[in-house]
C-alpha cells in the first residue's frame, strides 16, 4: 500500500472510531481507535496518534478502566508537549483532570485543572473554556462547594455556544448536585430534562444501526435517576424510568409511539400487565453499584436489591462457559448455577406459583443467560423422575415456564396474531455455499421431515436445497404464515448485529447472496405466531443498553413476530430434530409456543441419556414481542 493510501486508511479507521463512540457503540469504537493509533504511530503522524489515543482513553474511562485511561492520556500529553501542540495539550489535560475527578483524586485533578486553565487562556477557545468550567464544577461538587458548582453548571446550560453533549453533561451534574443537597423536586426535574435531551437526540437518528447503541450514552443518567427514585421510596416511578429506557428502537420500528404518556407510565400499570400475560414478571436493572429486581404479580409489585453489575456479569460469564460444554461433569450441580438462582430469583421465589408462567425482562449481561438453567437448591420434581439425578437441586425449568420479553411497554401493547390458519413456511437444508465454513448439516433434512408431519400438506410451503435461499423467503407472502421455521447455519455479528445472518443457498455471483441478513429481515413485515431459528447463535451475541440481545431473534421481533425461538450458543445437529419434533407436537396438541418448547426441553432433560445436559436443550430461548 502506498503512503497516501496508508494515510487515508488510518484516517478512515480513526473517524469510524469517533463516529461509533458518539453513537454509544464503545466496543466497536475502541477496536477502530486502537487500530488507527497503531497505524498513525507507524506513519509518524503524531497529531493523529494523539487524537486516536484520546478517543481510546474516553472509552477506557467509561468502562471504568482508569488505569488504561491514564496511560493513554499521559501518552497523549507527552506527544502533544513534544510537538508543541497547544490544542492537544489542552485536550489531554482536560481528560486527565476529569479522570482524576471520577476516581476521587481531587488534588491531582486540581493540579491538572490549573495547568489546563493556563493553556486555555493562551489559546482563546470558548468551547474549551466551557469544558474547563464543567470540570471545575464537577470538582467543586465533589468538594461540597455547592454554590460554585451550581454556578458553573448553570453558566454552561445557558451559554448559546454550549454543544448539546456539554449541556446534557452539565444538566446531569446539576441533577446529582441537587440530589446531594436534598433538593428532591429540582433534582427530579433535571434528571427528566437530561433524559429527554438524550431521547430527543436519539430520535434525530435515521437508521437502526445508529439508534441501537445510542442510549448507552445515557446509561449513567438512567442509573443515577433510578437509584434516586428508589431512595425516595418511589419504586413504581423507578420501574417506569427503567422501562422507559427499554426497547425504544424495537418499539418505534413496530410503529408504537414511545413519546406519548402511555409509554412513560406503562410501568405504573405493571400489575395489569402481569394479569394480562398470566405471569409473574421479573424485571431487572443492572446498576454500577447496585442492581434491582421488580417482581410483578397481578396483585402487587415488589422491589428487591441485588449486587452491582460487575459481580453478576462475572458469574454469568463463568456459568455460560460451563453450559456450552456438551457434558458438565456428568450432571453434577453447578455452584455458579446455584449462586445465580439465589441472587437473581430466590428473593422473589415466594411470588411465583408452582409451575407458573414467568416473563423475564432482562438487562445487560442477563440477556446472555438462559434463566431455565439456573439451579434451584430445594428438592424438586427431579426426584423419582428417572432422569438419574435423584432428589435435590434441579434446573429452574422444572418449576416454571419462562419466556423473555423486551419491555413492559411491549407486553402492554401485545395483540393476538392475525395469522390464525396455522400455515407453515419451512426453509432449510440448503446447499452449502462453502463446505469449509458451513459444512452440510446431515440431520437438517430429517428435522424438516419431522416438522412437516405436524402440518397438512396444503398448509405448508417448503423450500429445501437450492430453493432454500434468501429470495425464496423475501418473495413469499410472509404475512400469511403463522409459523416460520429455518433449519440452517447461522452467524452472529458482534460488531454489527444487523449483519447477523441465516446461511442459505447461493443465488448469484454476489459475495453474500447466500446470506439472509438481519437488516433484510426487518424490512419485510410478518405476523407469525412463532418464528423458529434452528441455527447457532440465532439469539445473537451482542447486548445493547436498553435493547437487550440484538441479532436474528430481535430482527424477527422487529419484523412483527409475536414469538421467536433463537439460540444463545451452538446447537446440536443430533438433538435438535428431536426437540423440534416435540415442539410442534405440543403446538399441534394445543399448547402455546412457550409451553410447547418447555415440554420439548423437559423430554430431553428426562431422557436419561446425554441429551439431558443443558448444552442440548438450553441454547434455545423464546422471546415474546407483540
Amino acid at each position: 500500500m502506498q503512503l497516501g493510501q496508508k494515510d487515508r486508511a488510518e484516517g478512515v479507521l480513526g473517524n469510524l472510531g469517533w463516529a461509533y463512540y458518539k453513537l454509544g457503540d464503545n466496543e466497536r469504537a475502541l477496536e477502530f481507535d486502537l487500530e488507527a493509533e497503531q497505524a498513525a504511530s507507524k506513519l509518524g503522524s503524531y497529531r493523529n496518534e494523539i487524537k486516536w489515543l484520546a478517543n481510546a482513553g474516553l472509552i477506557y474511562q467509561e468502562r471504568g478502566d482508569s488505569a488504561h485511561a491514564v496511560q493513554v492520556y499521559q501518552r497523549s500529553l507527552e506527544l502533544a508537549t513534544q510537538i508543541h501542540s497547544p490544542e492537544d495539550v489542552i485536550t489531554a489535560l482536560e481528560d486527565l483532570a476529569l479522570n482524576s475527578v471520577e476516581t476521587g483524586k481531587l488534588n491531582e485533578a486540581s493540579e491538572y485543572l490549573n495547568r489546563l486553565t493556563s493553556e486555555v487562556r493562551k489559546n482563546g477557545n470558548h468551547v474549551e473554556d466551557l469544558n474547563v468550567m464543567l470540570a471545575q464544577g464537577t470538582i467543586a461538587a465533589a468538594r461540597v462547594q455547592d454554590e460554585q458548582a451550581e454556578t458553573s453548571f448553570r453558566n454552561i446550560e445557558h451559554d448559546p455556544a454550549s454543544p448539546t453533549s456539554l449541556r446534557l453533561g452539565a444538566n446531569y451534574q446539576l441533577s446529582r448536585l441537587y440530589e446531594a443537597e436534598g433538593k428532591v423536586a429540582a433534582a427530579n426535574r433535571l434528571y427528566e430534562t437530561t433524559l429527554s435531551g438524550y431521547e430527543a437526540a436519539r430520535a434525530e437518528l435515521k437508521h437502526e444501526d445508529s439508534k441501537l447503541p445510542f442510549l448507552a450514552n445515557a446509561t449513567p443518567v438512567y442509573d443515577d435517576y433510578i437509584h434516586f427514585l428508589v431512595k425516595q421510596g418511589r419504586t413504581e416511578a423507578a420501574l417506569a424510568a427503567a422501562d422507559r429506557s427499554r426497547a425504544q428502537t424495537l418499539a418505534q420500528g413496530l410503529g408504537l409511539s414511545i413519546d406519548k404518556p402511555p409509554f412513560k407510565v406503562a410501568a405504573v400499570r405493571s400489575t395489569e400487565i402481569a394479569r394480562k400475560t398470566g405471569a409473574t414478571v421479573l424485571f431487572y436493572w443492572l446498576g454500577a453499584e447496585q442492581s434491582y429486581l421488580w417482581a410483578i404479580t397481578p396483585q402487587k409489585t415488589s422491589l428487591f436489591t441485588l449486587p452491582g453489575q460487575a459481580g453478576i456479569t462475572h458469574l454469568i460469564t463463568r456459568y455460560s462457559k460451563e453450559l456450552v460444554q456438551p457434558a458438565i461433569a456428568g450432571g453434577s450441580v453447578s455452584d455458579d448455577g446455584l449462586a445465580l438462582y439465589r441472587m437473581l430469583v430466590a428473593p422473589a421465589a415466594g411470588l411465583i406459583p408452582p409451575h407458573g408462567n414467568v416473563v423475564v425482562v432482562s438487562d445487560g449481561s442477563l440477556s446472555l443467560l438462559n434463566f431455565e438453567t439456573l439451579v434451584v437448591p430445594e428438592t424438586g420434581s427431579w426426584a423419582g423422575s428417572g432422569s438419574g439425578y435423584g432428589s435435590g437441586p434441579h434446573y429452574w425449568i422444572e418449576d416454571a415456564n419462562i419466556v423473555s420479553a423486551p419491555s413492559l411497554y411491549m407486553l402492554a401493547s401485545a395483540r393476538p396474531a392475525r395469522s390464525a390458519k396455522g400455515k407453515l413456511l419451512l426453509v432449510g437444508d440448503a446447499v452449502s455455499p462453502n463446505p469449509d465454513d458451513y459444512p452440510d448439516l446431515p440431520m437438517a433434512g430429517a428435522e424438516m421431515k419431522k416438522i412437516e408431519t405436524h402440518f397438512a400438506s396444503n398448509a405448508e410451503t417448503v423450500f429445501a436445497r437450492q430453493a432454500a435461499n434468501s429470495a425464496s423467503y423475501l418473495e413469499s407472502p410472509l404475512r400469511d404464515y403463522a409459523y416460520i421455521h429455518f433449519v440452517a447455519h447461522g452467524v452472529a455479528s458482534r460488531t454489527d448485529p444487523l449483519d447477523s445472518a441465516i446461511i442459505l443457498s447461493r443465488t448469484g455471483a454476489e459475495e453474500d447472496s447466500f446470506k439472509l441478513h438481519a437488516r433484510q429481515i426487518i424490512q419485510h413485515r410478518i405476523d407469525a405466531r412463532l418464528v423458529t431459528i434452528s441455527a447457532c447463535y440465532g439469539g445473537g451475541t451482542r447486548s445493547y443498553a436498553g435493547e437487550g440481545l440484538v441479532g436474528l431473534s430481535w430482527a424477527f421481533l422487529r419484523a412483527g413476530a409475536h414469538n421467536v425461538i433463537g439460540a444463545l450458543w451452538e446447537v446440536s445437529d443430533t438433538s435438535t430434530p428431536q426437540l423440534m419434533d416435540a415442539l410442534y407436537r405440543g403446538i399441534e396438541g394445543g399448547l402455546a409456543p412457550s409451553a410447547a418448547l418447555r415440554q420439548a426441553k423437559l423430554e430431553l432433560l428426562h431422557s436419561g441419556g446425554v441429551f439431558r445436559e443443558p448444552f442440548y436443550w438450553a441454547p434455545f430461548q423464546i422471546y415474546t414481542g407483540l
